[in-house]
């Protein structure tokens, strides 16, 4: 399941590429017809992103909600603008014709993407393996001839503009509200740092995490504490701050709980930034190159399940955990 990092990601591709336009809406597939009709023609006023929801704010008071869920993703296509706050390795931000899933995205010489494509501009979401098996039967099409390309796919909603086409596939909601239901849907979430970085948020985390009895491995990915955490980032906040994920989370220390969320803003940013949930500090050179192209070379734990930890040697645990998968070291984090 993407986390926060990529909907903040989506939500800056939007703000560079669609806002202050009028993008034309449609529904490919069908099933967003109606919540297309309404916001069709109408000037994109805002994109923001709190954890894993994305909020595009439209005139005349709608809003498009989109929570990816597992399968979701987007793709882009056209003159699409690289947010001035990602990195896009191989070439310098700017204005540049991308292919709609990114095999044209990169200049001769440019370092090969990481085999989860996490850290394309022009297709963000799901990984590309579990997509390619959704659209396995669906024909390819080469996106850089034609603009805008024909819809790949289950495309839920399409929005285009005279330079950008955005194509949204399998989300868990897709839906127009009013300001009111937007602010309502974000009252029940967490705090984000990607959004307000402050000692009152930080407080509030706080606070949220000390009323809780269930192990902090649960609390972590629990969306009304704290937004945007998920799978990954849970195990490898967790392995970095050495907290043994079953411990309740009514018994850490404030101190600990102030740097989970400092350490949070932190690991958050870097995903932003670079595409990629790079959990491991301090990688120069090879390794970092590495590391970018390498999932198991820029985490400690997470889906390492029976290799020795990279710091103390024990095996890495694999377990389920609230419904899902937990890595963690036992020898570590106690």
């Amino acid at each position: 399941m993407p986390e926060g990092h990529s909907v903040h990601r989506i939500a800056r591709q939007f703000a560079v590429n669609f806002v202050g336009t009028s993008p034309e809406v449609t529904s490919p597939q069908g099933r967003f017809a109606q919540g297309a009709a309404l916001i069709s023609g109408r000037e994109m006023i805002d994109a923001r992103a709190v954890g894993k929801q994305m909020f595009l704010e439209f005139t005349g008071g709608h809003w498009l909600r989109v929570h990816l869920g597992i399968y979701g993703a987007w793709d882009f296509a056209g003159e699409v603008q690289v947010a001035p706050s990602i990195q896009i390795h191989g070439y310098t931000p700017g204005h540049s014709k991308l292919g709609q899933t990114g095999e044209h995205s990169r200049p001769s010489g440019a370092r090969p993407l990481d085999a989860e494509a996490e850290d394309s501009v022009t297709s963000i979401g799901a990984p590309r393996r579990t997509r390619v098996r959704m659209a396995e039967h669906d024909k390819q099409s080469d996106a850089s001839s034609t603009f805008p390309p024909d819809p790949v796919g289950q495309v839920r909603v399409r929005l285009l503009n005279d330079a950008v086409c955005a194509d949204l596939r399998g989300p868990t909601a897709c839906e127009v509200l009013t300001p009111e239901q937007v602010d309502a849907v974000i009252m029940k979430l967490g705090p984000d740092p990607a959004n307000a970085n402050t000692d009152a948020e930080k407080q509030r985390f706080v606070e949220r995490v000390s009323k809780k009895k269930t192990p902090i491995g649960l609390v972590l990915m629990d969306q009304s504490v704290v937004a945007g955490i998920g799978n990954v980032y849970r195990a490898e906040m967790l392995f970095r701050a050495e907290i043994n994920p079953h411990t309740p989370s009514n018994t850490l220390d404030r101190t600990v709980l102030e740097a989970l969320w400092d350490d949070w803003a932190y690991l958050l940013e870097i995903g932003i930034t670079v595409g990629q949930m790079m959990t491991i500090d301090g990688l120069t050179g090879e390794d970092y190159q590495k590391a970018l192209v390498e999932r198991d070379e820029r985490h400690w734990v997470y889906k390492l399940e029976g290799t020795p930890c990279k710091r103390c040697g024990a095996n890495i645990l694999l377990e389920e955990f609230g419904a899902r998968k937990l890595y963690w070291c036992a020898g570590c984090q106690h």
